[in-house]
């Protein structure tokens, strides 16, 4: 072999391990996941478990939650956005089911019926503890939605139409809870 070949198998060799030397420094680092393709969330199941958190975690602070914008509304507002209906929307029964809606404050679809009233007395406490709102999704009067709002004094309720709401949950029925992690009733 000549010199001149040796020097330029030499040089080659060089470029080879100066390339390959970014790589070998990325070889302690843990992968990151651009896209999972995975089936069903098993989320049901973990909460199932209800696992606590170990001694030595470190700990992360919570997800805040971003403020709910506070418009003051007068009994006129209210009065002028009344009757609510919603087509979509019915009372009955919900199956409870997984979503994923990192930072989604609670909120509640309700109505004006018997089975949304009950549902209210039966979860106030808990919804008060959540932070959650309501969405009353059918209601006649003022004086039906001071009634539901008696129910759950803490709990904001707005009327609203529910049917847009309702498509993009697939949402047939309420009363119904919606958090960051599920539908439920």
């Amino acid at each position: 072999m000549t010199t001149s070949h040796l020097a330029h198998l030499s040089v080659k060799g060089l470029l080879v391990l100066l390339a390959g030397l970014p790589l070998a420094s990325l070889a302690g680092e843990p992968l990151i996941v651009v896209e999972d393709r995975g089936g069903a969330s098993a989320l049901p199941y973990y909460e199932a478990l209800n696992l606590q958190p170990r001694a030595n975690a470190p700990v992360r602070p919570p997800v805040p939650m971003l403020p709910t914008p506070q418009v003051p509304a007068t009994p006129a507002d209210e009065a002028a956005m009344l009757p609510v209906h919603s087509a979509k929307l019915t009372p009955g029964t919900v199956a409870r089911r997984v979503i994923e809606a990192p930072g989604l404050r609670p909120f509640v679809v309700i109505g004006e019926d018997e089975a949304s009233r009950a549902w209210l007395r039966r979860h106030a406490a808990a919804l008060r503890e959540r932070g959650a709102v309501g969405l009353v999704v059918n209601v006649e009067t003022v004086q039906g939605l001071a009634r539901l709002r008696a129910l759950v004094p803490g709990v904001p309720l707005a009327p609203v139409s529910g049917d847009d709401l309702a498509e993009r949950l697939g949402l047939r029925h309420y009363p119904a809870l919606i958090t960051a992690t599920g539908i439920e009733q």
